[in-house]
């Protein structure tokens, strides 16, 4: 008996010899804490201050603290909003550039002690962490070290002052998931900037918060994504290199921060900021301008669903409150992502793939589809292209593809594509680039029994977690046309669910129309109009039309006035960039000349001025003269101290037409005079021609 005991024993012992081993690590790593963070997924950041009650974005720190004084605060309020809108944690700007303190510091005489709020004994900070504990919300604070309000800034003593203040709070109010530092450094009440010592900051962070993730342009917990408009790289890579860059000014361009570094020295994941308003604090002047579902569900997909970390901003309100029409979208966002991915189409089907590690079911197709995070499919150390088929059993509706790379293994894949069965072949719905911790591919709903996703390149072999099918709710959102400089053409819509036609020859869109689906090319100009359709075609948008010029691609501004903008603006075919001449004492004054080479001689029937687009008016053109020359030296008068009448009120792109055609090479728009008086500048949007 002991004989077969033994022999039983050795065997057992020899299969789990053979055991495949897994995947050893690859490359930068990321720490456990960073992992639990990436899980959070979305969270909420509150900008709140004196700057709530003055409207501004940028305090001075010249402001009287009495000014705060929120007549109903409930932080409560703010967590139990929160977390009925999904959030997981809630960052709050416990001080600002303006060098206000929502806590009585002891650092500092610019407080909620010398507010009117509460008679000066309130601590916003207590409240809303007590908050975030009876509510089950993780906890995080926005500290900055620029100061603009305490007379040490700017002087060797105020980092230690800073770091004090930094001891202060981070022992005091329990936990704190995340450190949020900006990299702003400006001047103080002196006059005077600020050498920060980040060291020392970080060392304050980690000696009373060890597990807090550090937010900064350069981590090192996780990283600015360069733009706060919610709009992460197409490619992002969680990994960074940092060695040689600082903060603010001295941080990686916008581009890298926006993307990462393939194959980067560290694990630096990024966080999407973007407020649900216009602006970061409360304004009443925005009361009626939070952002739309569609816009959010499109940050959603930008942000989550690209790698990142979501942290929406959601300010206070002067009363202390989340204002109900915050509130009431947010309510609305939780319900359509909810329905969106509530049920996942993959779990439990059938899932065949080209390759799995060492033929070892430990590593099989079907831990994709077990819902658990911590199993994975994997391929031998040399097979880096690899597929696998999700066989949903029956022709389904589906709109949304969810990929998860196991990024405690690392991040590797650089490029995949996913395809869907149309009964015959394999049709390609979308290819991208890199996956990370979470990639959704969204697409208008299309109906298919298999999906397969071939991983095209990666870096070492692919370890993906879980693969996710749904059907999402379809949202309409009208089209959006734009053209760039070369003369093509994008039609773009915030969420990705509806079918865009559209037509070039002036007539309405419909179902026959052809389908937008990548750019193409309109250079001589005229009208393209478009439509959006969900639903088969049962729910349409709005038809939208955009009229275009003559693609400005050959042209170039000949002796560009000096000025703040470059003149190049006024012929990118970007409404949204702006020419603008110089503004500082001893600056030129009218007349201002905008000379512009075609590249060609051009048959003209008229010129088109496109004032400013961002609500501004400043520099708009009223009085104009307008010439054409063949050569640049020989110039013809057109129109000559001519007027675009009502430009101020009315803010539009201006189609001036000739009263006989004009052949020319060269155009000059001379500006006489501004809509705004005793204003010496100009400004444009666009210049552009029209042809006969």
């Amino acid at each position: 008996m002991k004989k077969i005991f033994c022999l039983l024993l050795l065997s057992s012992l020899s299969v789990l010899a053979q055991k495949t081993a897994p995947p050893a690590p690859y490359g930068a790593l990321p720490s456990p804490q960073q992992v639990q963070w990436q899980q959070l997924e979305y969270y909420m950041f509150i900008h709140f201050g004196p700057n709530t009650f003055t409207n501004k974005e940028w305090g001075h720190g010249d402001e009287d603290p009495k000014v705060f004084n929120p007549t109903h605060l409930d932080a409560r309020q703010w967590a139990r909003t929160a977390k009925a809108a999904g959030m997981k944690a809630i960052i709050i700007t416990a001080k600002h550039h303006d060098g206000f303190c929502l806590w009585p510091s002891k650092f500092s005489k610019h407080t909620v002690r010398e507010s009117a709020w509460k008679n000066g004994q309130g601590d916003v900070l207590r409240e809303l962490s007590n908050a975030c504990k009876e509510y089950g919300l993780k906890f995080g604070v926005y500290l900055s070290p620029w100061d603009r309000n305490h007379p040490a800034y700017g002087t060797p003593e105020y980092n230690q002052i800073f770091a004090n203040t930094l001891d202060e709070v981070l022992s005091s109010y329990g936990d704190v998931f995340e450190q949020w530092f900006d990299g702003a450094n400006g001047e103080g009440p002196n006059g005077k900037r600020q050498e920060y010592d980040w060291n020392l900051f970080r060392g304050v962070v980690y000696k009373h918060q060890p597990k807090a993730i550090i937010f900064s342009d350069i981590g090192p917990g996780c990283r600015w994504m360069g733009n706060e408009s919610g709009i992460a790289g197409e490619t992002n890579w969680s990994t960074l290199n940092t060695d040689g860059f600082g903060m603010g000014s001295a941080a990686p361009s916008t581009q890298v921060l926006n993307t990462g570094n393939e194959n980067g020295k560290y694990w630096i994941p990024a966080e999407v900021d973007v407020s649900i308003r216009p602006g970061w604090f409360y304004s009443p002047d925005t009361d009626d301008r939070v952002k739309t579902l569609t816009h959010l569900m499109k940050i959603y997909h930008s942000s989550v669903g690209r790698n990142g970390n979501l942290l929406l901003n959601v300010p206070v309100s002067r009363e202390g409150l989340i204002h109900p029409n915050d509130s009431t979208r947010l309510m609305e966002f939780r319900k359509t992502v909810d329905e969106s991915f509530k049920t996942n189409l993959a779990i439990g089907k059938t899932v065949t793939t080209s390759a799995f590690r060492g033929n070892d079911n430990q590593f099989a197709a079907s831990n994709l589809v077990d819902g658990k995070y911590d199993s994975y499919w994997t391929t031998d150390d040399a097979v880096r292209q690899a597929s696998f088929v999700v066989d949903l059993g029956k022709s389904t509706e589906i709109n949304r593809v969810v990929l998860q790379e196991y990024i405690p293994l690392g991040q590797r894949v650089k490029s995949f594509k996913i395809e869907a069965w149309n009964g015959k072949q394999f049709e390609t719905i979308d290819q991208q680039t890199t996956i990370g911790y979470k990639r959704i591919l969204a697409f208008p709903t299309l109906k298919t029994a298999k999906v397969r996703v071939t991983i095209l390149e990666a870096n070492a072999c692919p370890v993906l977690s879980a693969v996710g099918i749904y059907k999402a709710p379809e949202l309409l959102s009208n089209p959006e046309i734009a053209r760039n400089k070369q003369g093509l053409v994008t039609i773009t819509s915030e969420v990705a669910d509806p079918v865009i036609r559209y037509t070039t020859d002036g007539t309405e869109p419909t179902l026959a129309s052809a389908r937008y689906t990548t750019p193409f090319t309109y250079a001589k100009g005229g009208t393209i109009k478009a439509k959006a359709f969900i639903k088969n075609g049962a729910e349409s948008s709005e038809t939208i039309p955009a009229t275009f010029d003559m693609a400005p691609e050959k042209w170039s501004v000949v002796g560009e006035e000096s000025g703040r903008n470059s003149a190049n603006r006024a012929i990118d075919s970007n409404p949204g960039t702006i020419w603008q001449t110089a503004r500082q004492e001893g600056s030129k004054k009218h007349p201002h000349e905008l000379v512009i080479n075609l590249g060609e001689s051009l048959t003209l029937k008229g010129f088109t001025y496109t004032p400013r687009q961002d609500g501004q008016t400043g520099g708009t053109i009223y009085q104009y003269s307008f010439y054409v020359s063949e050569n640049g030296s020989d110039w013809k008068p057109v129109f000559e101290n001519s007027a675009f009448a009502n430009i101020k009120n009315n803010p539009v792109k201006q189609e001036v037409p000739f009263s006989a055609p004009q052949k020319a090479r060269f155009i000059k728009l001379v500006a006489l005079s501004s809509v705004n008086e005793n204003e010496n500048w100009a400004s444009a949007a666009e210049v552009g021609v029209l042809l006969r």
